[in-house]
């Protein structure tokens, strides 16, 4: 069976005795961690929260918010983890939208329970306590509610049954609730256990989080047996910190956590012989930090993922084996590739009258496959919209070449189309990478009363250099088109991301698009 119940139960009962949670509050093994997951799950089952209900979760990357989501999983009812980042009003709005019967907030977050708009919530709050201390909150916790619960048999959930509802950024508007499936999220944990060489002698640290789709790689390692160790708050002292003492061996970065642990100064001072396998992704990495993340973890498998967090979430990968091939000889051009689709996925890219065009073209980026969600919440419009004859279409323009490798270029909706010239903003971002001088660059559109839109860089500079704007139209004069030059640009100290790093160009539009 291709649920999470199945996976849950088949670790117990083949490597029981193994390492499921490595924690300093204390570590469990399996068979030890799916003793408390059914206990929690008849606490759920006590609140009147059964098959297919919904709870929602606020709560950093905790061993405890694991639990949470394994009793859902055990329980055939449905968490939602949360963006504890987002507005008061817009947790409210997911809140409603996912018709949650409980809300799980951990003690850091239970100022949330006194905004406008928030009292009918705090009658049906139990708080997740951060340590090992009973906070004194007047709520129930969870670890108080888990001792006295009888443990559950849960309900054995079917394939097509939700098992996560995630909800997306919301940073094109309001944010939209994914459906996965037991199918969707088993299925992709199978298929990047492989790149992953997942084994159960893993430690997997969470470092995404775990709102985040990216979190759901972490599947792979429950699927074999791995154990699962978790960072509340990324910084690259934490970072590296917790792979020394919780001797993880495997990870997933966005690639400004890696740039920032590169520059720490005390980076050699820590163990990190356990080290063995990181996975990229969420957005590009200049050639020049792979090859610095290369040379500082040489004996590290480095890979790069693509994917969505409507496909549960890795669609392709760049391999370690090609990583090494294009360092060794300098052919960095595959680097900028997005990666081959994974077993069992099908890809195809497509132009806008659903044809799949010739390779090397662009097109817009089709897939279908058992990893691919269910459809949108409450949302009939977006899901037509989505899902046409059998694929799914992701908004992401791409192509792809001879080899089968996908080259992405950008989302639809950020191409830039400048007096009837399409131009994509990563083919851009590529060039002002190459300046010495260039940290960090966005490229989007802003409105332009001759040319429709016009090309904005926002550049933040390398630290101790200084740049401007004749020096930045020069570098790219003779790299790329004219048309596809940025006129316009700003020079920033940082640039707005989400949780995950990746730049938001909707709140840049919003600043410079004036």
């Amino acid at each position: 069976m291709l649920t999470m119940r199945s996976a849950l139960d088949r670790a117990e009962r083949l490597y029981g005795a193994n390492r499921a949670i490595v924690d300093s509050e204390g570590s469990f093994n399996w068979a030890g961690h799916l003793d408390r997951v059914r206990r929690l799950a008849g606490m759920l089952q006590a609140r009147g929260i059964g098959k297919g209900d919904r709870f929602a979760i606020v709560c950093r990357n905790t061993w405890r918010h694991c639990e949470l989501l394994h009793a859902g999983y055990w329980n055939g009812s449905v968490p939602v983890p949360v963006n504890y980042r987002l507005a008061p009003p817009e947790i409210a709005y997911i809140l409603e939208d996912a018709a949650a019967k409980v809300l799980f907030v951990e003690e850091p977050f239970l100022r949330l329970l006194d905004a406008p708009g928030f009292s009918p919530w705090r009658g049906k709050a139990i708080c997740i306590p951060a340590g090992t201390e009973a906070p004194d909150t007047g709520l129930e916790t969870t670890d108080a509610l888990l001792g006295v619960a009888a443990p559950s048999d849960g309900y054995d959930s079917a394939e097509d049954d939700d098992a996560i509802l995630l909800y997306t950024g919301g940073t094109t508007g309001r944010s939209k609730g994914v459906r996965l499936t037991h199918r969707n999220v088993v299925s992709n944990g199978m298929q990047c256990a492989v790149p992953m060489k997942a084994a159960a002698n893993d430690i997997y640290l969470h470092v995404a989080p775990m709102f985040h789709s990216a979190d759901l790689l972490g599947t792979a390692y429950t699927l074999v047996g791995g154990a699962h160790a978790y960072l509340p708050v990324f910084s690259p002292a934490n970072l590296l910190g917790a792979f020394q003492d919780c001797r993880a061996t495997a990870t997933m970065l966005a690639p400004t956590m890696i740039i920032l642990t590169l520059q720490e100064p005390d980076l050699k001072k820590y163990d990190l012989s356990s080290f063995r396998r990181v996975l990229y992704g969420s957005a590009p990495m200049a050639v020049e930090w792979i090859r610095r993340l290369m040379g500082a973890f040489p004996d590290v498998d480095i890979m790069q993922g693509y994917g969505l967090t409507e496909t549960s979430p890795i669609l392709t990968t760049v391999d370690e084996d090609v990583h090494v091939a294009a360092i060794s000889s300098g052919e960095y051009d595959i680097l900028k590739a997005a990666g081959r689709p994974l077993i069992g996925i099908d890809m195809r890219i497509v132009g806008d009258d659903g044809a799949e065009v010739s390779l090397g073209e662009a097109g817009e980026v089709v897939v279908r496959g058992p990893n691919v969600t269910a459809g949108y919440l409450n949302r009939p419009e977006e899901n037509e919209r989505a899902f046409r004859d059998g694929w799914f279409h992701t908004g992401d323009v791409g192509r792809m070449d001879e080899n089968g490798f996908m080259y992405l270029l950008d989302r639809k909706k950020d191409m830039i189309v400048t007096g009837g010239e399409n131009v994509y903003s990563s083919e851009v971002e590529a060039v002002l990478y190459s300046h010495a001088s260039v940290h960090e660059c966005a490229v989007f559109g802003v409105p332009d009363e001759t040319y429709g839109e016009a090309l904005f860089a926002a550049i933040v500079p390398r630290p101790g250099a200084t740049l401007a704007e004749d020096e930045i139209v020069a570098h790219c004069r003779g790299r790329i088109g004219g048309y596809k030059i940025p006129r316009r640009m700003a020079f920033v100290d940082e640039l707005p991301k989400s949780a995950m790093g990746k730049i938001l160009k909707t709140e840049l539009r919003k600043l410079y698009g004036e």
